[in-house]
This record gives C-alpha cells, sequence and structure tokens, in this order.
C-alpha cells in the first residue's frame, strides 16, 4: 500500500463508517463515533435515544474505536481499501473480513453493561441489537440496575452472607415484615405507619445510610429514633429470611464491590464499557454503584434528560445528571435535540413550559414534523363535565377513523380514573388502566408464587405463613407464632421446627398438621432438586400436593373459573420462560423475573382500547392522542409543591413529561369545580396551562352544565356494544352525568340472547349498575363478553 498515504486510509475509513450509520442525523453519528472516556448524551425527548444506544453498541463491538483513532490495522491490504471504494461508489456489500481489518480495539459482547430503568427498555434493546448483531447480541449485559445487581449477588452473595437462592421481597412482603416489626418494638400505626418507616428506610438505603448510622443521626428525636430501631430490626428479619428487598438489591451490590477488592477487579476487567438510560433517575447509591464498575476504563456513556427527571419521591437526585462533567472530569456533553416524535406546535408548548425552570442544562427541541394541530385547551364545569368532554372527544376521534388505542389518558392522581371509569363504561368506550391490579398482585397468584418462595428458599418466612395455610389446614395464628418463637429461641427457621413440631410440647396438639404440611414441602423441595424435573411440572405437582383448585371450587365464591384461569396463565409463563432461557432457566430465576417486573411492563399496545395511567407510569411512552385531565392550581401542580420552588420544579418537569407523550393531538383540560376525598373545590387552571403561548392553543370551555334529557347519553354512533376488559372493570354508583333510561327488557342469568354483531348467546351474570346494568353473556362463536344492557341491543333468543 505505498502509494495511499494514513491520512487517505483514515479518510476512507472515516467515508465507510459515515455511510454504515447514515440513517442517524449528525449528533447522533457523534454519540455513535465517540466511544472511548466519559460521555453525557442529553437525550431530549423523542430524539432516538434508544436508537443511538443500539447503534453506538453496534459500532463498538464491530469497529471500536475505528472512526476516531490514528491507528491503522495492519492487516488491511490493498483489496480491502479496493472493497470500501466499491462500496462506497457503488454501495457493493463489505464483507465482514473487510469491516474487521478496518475495526480498532473493537469489543466483545459479553464486555459490554447496558442498563435500563425497565425491563421493556431491557428486552427492546437486546431485540434490536439481535437484529442488527445476529446472536451474538444476546451476549450483551443489557438489563435493569435491580436484574443487574441480583445477577452480581447471585454469584458472590455468599461474601455477605446470602445463599445464591435468596429471596426478593416485593412491596407487599416489606409491608407484611414491617408489621412485624411494629408489633415486636410496640410501634402504634397510626402513630407511625407502617408506609412512613419504609419510605423513610427506603431513603436511607439510596443514600448507603446504614441502620446504625440512622440511629446515630436521629440523636434525640423521637420519630427517628422509633424509624431507626424498626430499620434494624428489619434487616435482621430480611437477613434471617435470606430476602434482599429491591433497595438492597442495588445497596448490597455496592456494598459487594466496596468490601472485595477481588469482586471489583473482576467487574471492572469484565465490562470495558458501560451505559446507563435515563441517568436522571439514578439515586446516590446507583450512582456509586455506575462509578465503581467504570472506574478503571473511564469508558462510561449515561443517556439522560434533566428535564424528565420526575422520581425524587423515589429518591432519584437530579445532581447526578447536573454534576457529570464535574464528577467524571474531561467528559463530554453532547445534546440531541431533533425530536422525531411530535408536531411543531406540541414541542413548542412542551419547550415554553420547561424554560421556565432553572435547575436545568438547557436545551431547546425541535423537530421537521408538520405544525400539526393547536393544542386544545378545555376549561370544564365540573370532574363529570370534564370526563364528559374526554369521551366525547374520544368518540368523535374513532368516528373518524381513530382507534381507541390511539387515545390515553394521564393524569396526576391514580383517583382521577373513577370518574373517567364510570363516564367510559356508560359511553361503551373499552378502557385500561396500567397500574392497577396486576396479574402477580392477584391472591392466587401471590399464593403460588409463595409456594414457589418456599421451596426455593425455605428461610423465607413471609411466604411460608402465607401457604402454610392456604389451603384451609386448621393451623392457628396462635401456633404459627409458637413455631416462630420455638424457632427465634433455637436459632433455627421455622421451616426447622415444623418439620419437627412433635418434639416441642406446645406444638403437640397441632404436631400432625404441621408435619403433614412439612413432609409435602420437602417433597416439592426434592422435586424441584432433581434435575429432570422442569419448572412447569413442579408447578402442577404444587397444584396436585395441595389440591388448591379443589379448595376453590370447594369455596362457590363467584369469581372461581376467573382464579382458575389466572393459575393456569401462571404455568403458561413458566413455560414460556423454560422456552425462552433453555437450559439456564431456573426456580430463581423465574422469581427473580416476577419480583421485578414493573407496571409498564406489563403494557401491550395490542389491545385496541384507551390506556390510562399516571403521568409517572407514561414515561418512555407515546401515544397519537394524550388527554392531560386536572390541569388545576392544587392538583397539577399538587398542593404540597405551591409554596416550594424545588417542587414546582419537578411539577413542571412531569408536566414536560406529559405533554411530550402526544405525537399529533393533546388536549388539557381544567374543571371549574372539582370534588376531593369528599370535598369540592374549586382551583384555578395550572401555572403550566398559562405558561403556553397564546397563539400554540384553541380554547374552549363549558359554558354552562345542562343535565341530559331523559333518555339520552353520549353517542355511541357504530360503537353499540364495547367490552369493558375484565382488569379494569370496576364497581361504582351512578353517575351524575350521564342518566339512561333501564334496559326495556329485563334480563337474568340463564336467559338465551342474540345480538347483532355476536351472534347468540347465554347471561352468565347480571350486575347493576346506576341506571344500567353489566351482563356477562357466553357467546357460541364469540367468547365471553362484557356489555351494558342499554347499549346493547340484545333480543332474547
Amino acid at each position: 500500500m505505498n502509494n495511499i498515504t494514513t491520512d487517505q486510509m483514515m479518510e476512507i475509513r472515516k467515508n465507510v463508517l459515515d455511510k454504515e450509520f447514515f440513517r442517524m442525523n449528525d449528533r447522533q453519528r457523534e454519540a455513535v463515533f465517540c466511544v472511548n472516556g466519559p460521555l453525557l448524551i442529553l437525550a431530549g425527548a423523542g430524539s432516538g435515544k434508544t436508537t443511538v444506544l443500539v447503534n453506538r453498541i453496534a459500532n463498538i463491538i464491530r469497529y471500536g474505536n475505528a472512526y476516531i483513532s490514528k491507528t491503522i490495522s495492519s492487516y488491511l491490504t490493498e483489496e480491502d481499501l479496493k472493497a470500501a471504494r466499491r462500496y462506497l461508489s457503488a454501495d457493493e456489500p463489505l464483507t465482514p473480513q473487510v469491516k474487521g481489518h478496518f475495526a480498532v480495539e473493537p469489543c466483545r459482547p459479553w464486555q459490554i453493561l447496558a442498563i435500563t430503568f425497565t425491563n421493556k427498555a431491557a428486552g427492546e434493546l437486546k431485540n434490536r441489537l439481535i437484529a442488527m448483531l445476529g446472536e451474538e447480541g444476546n451476549d450483551i449485559w443489557a438489563s435493569t440496575f435491580h436484574s443487574t445487581c441480583a445477577r452480581m449477588l447471585r454469584h458472590d452473595g455468599e461474601k455477605l452472607g446470602y445463599s445464591n437462592h435468596f429471596t426478593i421481597y416485593d412491596t407487599d412482603d416489606s409491608r407484611r415484615m414491617m408489621k412485624e416489626c411494629q408489633k415486636t418494638l410496640n410501634i402504634d400505626d397510626k402513630i407511625l405507619s407502617y408506609k412512613s418507616i419504609l419510605s423513610a428506610i427506603s431513603h436511607a438505603k439510596d443514600s448507603m445510610i446504614l441502620p446504625g448510622e440512622y440511629v446515630q443521626q436521629a440523636g434525640n428525636d423521637s420519630r427517628l429514633g422509633m424509624i431507626g430501631q424498626a430499620y434494624k430490626l428489619y434487616q435482621a428479619k430480611l437477613k434471617e429470611a435470606d430476602a434482599m428487598d429491591f433497595d438492597d438489591l442495588i445497596c448490597n451490590a455496592v456494598y459487594l464491590l466496596q468490601q472485595n477488592p477481588d469482586v471489583l477487579e473482576y467487574y471492572q476487567n469484565k465490562f470495558r464499557y458501560v451505559m446507563v438510560d435515563e441517568y436522571q433517575d439514578t439515586n446516590h447509591a446507583q450512582y456509586l454503584l455506575v462509578k465503581l464498575l467504570a472506574q478503571k476504563s473511564a469508558n462510561l456513556c449515561v443517556v439522560g434528560d434533566d428535564d424528565q427527571s420526575i422520581y425524587k419521591f423515589r429518591g432519584a437526585t437530579i445532581e447526578n445528571i447536573l454534576s457529570f462533567e464535574k464528577n467524571f472530569p474531561n467528559a463530554k456533553v453532547i445534546r440531541l435535540e431533533q425530536n422525531y416524535r411530535s408536531t411543531k406546535n406540541i414541542l413548542n408548548a412542551a419547550n415554553a413550559v420547561i424554560e421556565n425552570n432553572r435547575e436545568r442544562k438547557g436545551k431547546t427541541l425541535w423537530t421537521d414534523n408538520p405544525a400539526g394541530e393547536k393544542l386544545g385547551v378545555h376549561t370544564a364545569f365540573s370532574e363529570q363535565d370534564e370526563a364528559d368532554f374526554i369521551a366525547k372527544k374520544i368518540l368523535e376521534g374513532v368516528a373518524a377513523g381513530r382507534k381507541f388505542s390511539d387515545h390515553a389518558i394521564l393524569y396526576r392522581m391514580n383517583s382521577q380514573s373513577n370518574i373517567l371509569e364510570k363516564i367510559f363504561v356508560k359511553s361503551g368506550i373499552p378502557y385500561r388502566i396500567i397500574g392497577g391490579l396486576r396479574f402477580y398482585e392477584r391472591k392466587e397468584i401471590r399464593d403460588m408464587i409463595a409456594y414457589l418462595s418456599v421451596i426455593n428458599n425455605p428461610y423465607d418466612e413471609i411466604r411460608l405463613r402465607r401457604i402454610i395455610n392456604q389451603p384451609k389446614r386448621s393451623i392457628g395464628d396462635k401456633t404459627i407464632a409458637q413455631a416462630t418463637e420455638i424457632a427465634a429461641t433455637l436459632g433455627e427457621s421455622v421451616f426447622d421446627v415444623i418439620k419437627t413440631a412433635d418434639q416441642y410440647e406446645p406444638l403437640k396438639r397441632t404436631a400432625p398438621k404441621l408435619l403433614q404440611f412439612a413432609a409435602t414441602m420437602q417433597q416439592l423441595i426434592d422435586a424441584a432438586n432433581d434435575e429432570h424435573t422442569s419448572l412447569n411440572e413442579l408447578y402442577h405437582l404444587i397444584l396436585d400436593k395441595t389440591d388448591y383448585i379443589g379448595s376453590l371450587k370447594a369455596s362457590e365464591n363467584d369469581d372461581v373459573q376467573d382464579r382458575i384461569d389466572n393459575i393456569n396463565e401462571l404455568a403458561s409463563n413458566l413455560i414460556k420462560y423454560e422456552e425462552d432461557n433453555g437450559e439456564e432457566a431456573t426456580l430463581s430465576g423465574f422469581l427473580e423475573e416476577v419480583s421485578l417486573l414493573t407496571d409498564i411492563d406489563n403494557f401491550d399496545g395490542n389491545f385496541d382500547s384507551v390506556v390510562m395511567m399516571t403521568i409517572h407510569s407514561a414515561k418512555g411512552l407515546e401515544f397519537p392522542v394524550v388527554f392531560l385531565p386536572g390541569f388545576e392550581e392544587g392538583i397539577f401542580p399538587g398542593m404540597q409543591a405551591i409554596y416550594n420552588p424545588l417542587e414546582i420544579e419537578e411539577e413542571r418537569r412531569l408536566a414536560y413529561v406529559a405533554i411530550t407523550r402526544a405525537k399529533e393531538e393533546l388536549y388539557v383540560v381544567n374543571a371549574e369545580s372539582r370534588m376531593i376525598f369528599g370535598s369540592t373545590s374549586r382551583n384555578k387552571p395550572s401555572r403550566f396551562v398559562e405558561e403556553i403561548p397564546e397563539e400554540l392553543v384553541v380554547r374552549s370551555r363549558t359554558r354552562e352544565w345542562k343535565k341530559p334529557a331523559p333518555g339520552m347519553s353520549l353517542p355511541t354512533s357504530a360503537f353499540e356494544a364495547r367490552v369493558v376488559t375484565t382488569e379494569s372493570a370496576r364497581s361504582f354508583g351512578p353517575s351524575n352525568l350521564i342518566h339512561s333510561e333501564p334496559p326495556k327488557v329485563g334480563f337474568k342469568v340463564g336467559d338465551s340472547v342474540v345480538h347483532k354483531t355476536f351472534g347468540t348467546g347465554m347471561i352468565l351474570s347480571v350486575s347493576p349498575m346506576g341506571n344500567d346494568t353489566l351482563l356477562e353473556i357466553a357467546f357460541e362463536q364469540a367468547g365471553t363478553k362484557k356489555l351494558m344492557a342499554n347499549f346493547a341491543r340484545l333480543q332474547k333468543a
């Protein structure tokens, strides 16, 4: 290659890489090619940050630092350069071998750690990497903070005194344990609630404050002193149960690295590159973890948006992103300001609102998208009128060709959904609530997960207590308390005491029942330890040995079949987990996956129904049409924030997140009067509405609320029979807004009916709801549906 200079070879290589990533804009490509050293990518809403992360990882694996490096591979040949020129001029594909010759210090996939905040985001990242890189994309550590830490602790947790089968306690488990601590310490929940204690403990763990330190810092403050004592006992009980709560996963991973130089060295050598998404939402413990892992290589890339820092109540500190350059000297900052999601009007409104914040790095989003519709700002008479307006707009949108799933309603407080649900049921609008009762929170599912947890970790006393009488075995609370006391005296686990119950005088009377339970559990534990037993087989063995389904049927509750269906659905989840993980599938792994699920991980956009959720839950999502109800002073911003400038800034960031979820249409709604928690208040429109320039909005208002004439209701057009999904159907009283005539024909369970669309069916249940009736009907062809009688236009067969 005597005829070509090093500079010319570098130029050809740059051109090749520019063409490889030509679909990205200039700032995105800059972030992709900035490989070594600390990097902060300030990614505005809808700016394609996931695309940047995926392509940056792909570039590091394929080409390493080739774009910037002055090093030329000794393997590069004249033929390679000719192939590159043909690629640049005629799109002739480059072979993997030629690409490899252009690379400079490329990285193996398993040397990259990519941390996200949700399983959904981690899954999307990994799927896109696999699409780009093939199966080697599977080798990248792409997971949430909690999953990453759990994986480390499963491997080296014994250095902190935990087994590799430790249990991860969810919110309900923590609540049960804290109530036990309160009882032991004589703390009245009315004086100091378990919620307050757990919240204080969570914030302490976020800041890496140990129980002893907390007690010491409490000084003469009796309230903090009580929390400190509860914290000490709570941690001791967790350790006894070989369990960790969510916060422990992060803290213990940090302690593991700090206290064990060999472990720290292992992970620092393993991960040449560390990347963190949603960095603005990290707390102090997470900051320490990231700093420790990236300390040796200094190749830390964080992606975030200070304008979307909205989780202060969970311990997140915006200072982590604001002080990034200070904490990581020589850091480079790249701003992604081109938005691909929203119209100009929506984006300009968001910019106008967030510019009122002082604590920010500063950026201005722009877009090539059209101006689009102006924002609708509507003042309603009341919360009922507000819901009426939203329902009307949704039905108009669907009549014009939109799907129900194009519409999302994002609110500040969960309680705002109540009146909307009532109106939607009346109007035949299908809806789903994200963040309501989730699958894994249902009683029967929690029971089954508890069985699996105790099989995995017999020291898990909280879950053991849950299942010892599920199904009923006539083992009372007094017996359980006696077994617990004996265990504490002997320094053994409750399960060990139960296995030898006939040896203890206080347990003699119930010993046969306890021994039978222990024998059943031991059979299940033995089965789990048999490598030939699949998780699905173990699960069905639990159902067989406990006769759990038989006990459900014997209860004769109305929801028995639904609960049995849920139990069967859990079997499907186990099968899918085993299929996805192959030989690496373990009981511990499944339980960990379940425990770390979040609301948004359960979001599925394939259902044609309106989505309702809090703004916090909506982060990272987008919808063609968004409604923001309750934009009033005292609601949004909340009353507790109005007199605190820092809290107002957090609320304004939340408003910015809400506005930027909308792609095409945005409606901001406030009510002149609203009933909140039993009392009616009159609030001014939110300051955030007033911060939107007048030229961007179209205002409307309800001049006077008029009660609909008898028999009138919201128009339903072609949407005569809409299903309210089971997960979001709730029992409620009559609405003051909609007054419909009662059904002209009475229906009762067992009636055969005919529906215009669904055909012939039989009524399974009849539930009065105000002036209407909810019918559950098993149709011969369409399956089971829930319909409102006033709108279904049913005829008796």
